[in-house]
């Protein structure tokens, strides 16, 4: 309740504004409503937000607010078919646009990519792991015929170690465009937050698929492999140490797949990152059930509070890992 509501007062008009650089971050709003579903009981803000996004999901899939007219940015537009699917639409019509059909255009028909999401962009193609699970799973869900190859190609991205890696392979005529094809080090390396994100797209696939059963029993393996004995997740190479949007999403990985064990501690390390009782003269005294980044950034936020240039980061730490606070028993853990 408390991660709710400070997600939901992040708000304004059913979208988060970052005031720093003063533009409307869809992208954050989406993760927030994702966050506040997966809470349950926020139907009345996650609509809000629906109604909010559809009114510019033209510019945000586009990219009419950065100077890129015309273009389709996929893992954009695969985002906000997910947005539209879990608040009760299909899709096809989401803001005046035809999310499903946008989305199967920047789907590669031939090989060796075939399935493979790519951005149509001045500015380059930085599609990626990310993006092509919530594809997989905004197609599968709207009963594309460009699922299976999508879902082929997202499962190329896991390593045999059991995690998924965050880039895809740069030379799309290469014929190895597998994970293991890559070098660990580089093109291939561990991915927390990709591979939580996959293992909760094919998770909410409910699929029989020998081989879709298979990447999310190795993707929890290999979650609950890298986890630290406190608990908690790091992210990708840029992100190893302790974070919450890390080991937040993986606690939601875990959880769905009835880790509850590992999910728990994850959700335990989660809680301490969060603001629930400052004193009344703290900085934080306005900001309760807001999640930090990790210890230093709550030992900032004692100390400063939030303001406006750290306000971003607390927003995606929060809005990714509130679901963990659902999962702070194995009774909840087991009714997630």
């Amino acid at each position: 309740q408390l991660a709710s509501g400070w997600l939901t007062r992040q708000l304004s008009d059913g979208i988060v504004h970052n005031g720093q650089f003063d533009f409307d971050d869809i992208g954050l709003t989406i993760d927030v409503a994702f966050g506040l579903d997966a809470l349950g009981g926020n139907k009345t803000t996650v609509k809000a937000i629906r109604a909010a996004v559809a009114a510019d999901v033209g510019g945000y899939i586009s990219g009419d607010a950065t100077g890129d007219p015309g273009s389709t940015y996929a893992g954009a537009t695969a985002k906000s078919l997910v947005l539209a699917q879990l608040t009760g639409g299909k899709g096809l019509s989401f803001g005046g646009v035809d999310l499903v059909a946008r989305l199967e255009s920047v789907v590669a028909g031939g090989a060796p990519i075939a399935g493979r999401i790519e951005d149509v962009s001045g500015f380059g193609d930085f599609a990626n792991t990310l993006g092509q699970a919530y594809a997989v799973r905004g197609l599968t869900v709207a009963g594309s015929d460009q699922a299976p190859a999508a879902l082929g190609y997202l499962l190329q991205q896991q390593c045999a170690e059991g995690y998924f890696r965050l880039n895809f392979t740069a030379d799309k005529a290469a014929a190895d465009q597998t994970c293991d094809g890559g070098d660990d080090a580089t093109t291939s390396a561990p991915d927390t937050d990709a591979t939580a994100v996959a293992v909760i797209a094919l998770e909410a696939l409910s699929s029989d698929d020998p081989a879709v059963k298979q990447a999310i029993r190795d993707g929890i393996a290999w979650l609950k492999g890298s986890q630290r004995d406190n608990g908690s997740f790091g992210g990708g190479t840029s992100t190893e140490a302790p974070n919450a949007n890390s080991t937040g999403l993986a606690a939601w990985a875990l959880a769905g797949n009835g880790s509850c064990g590992a999910a728990v501690d994850a959700a335990q390390w989660v809680k301490r990152m969060q603001v629930v009782k400052p004193a009344a003269g703290s900085p934080l005294k306005r900001q309760v059930g807001a999640i930090a980044y990790n210890g230093a950034a709550l030992k900032a936020g004692r100390s400063d509070g939030i303001p406006s240039p750290k306000k971003d980061q607390w927003r995606r730490a929060s809005a990714q890992a509130a679901p963990a606070m659902d999962l702070l028993t194995p009774a909840a853990c087991r009714s997630f």
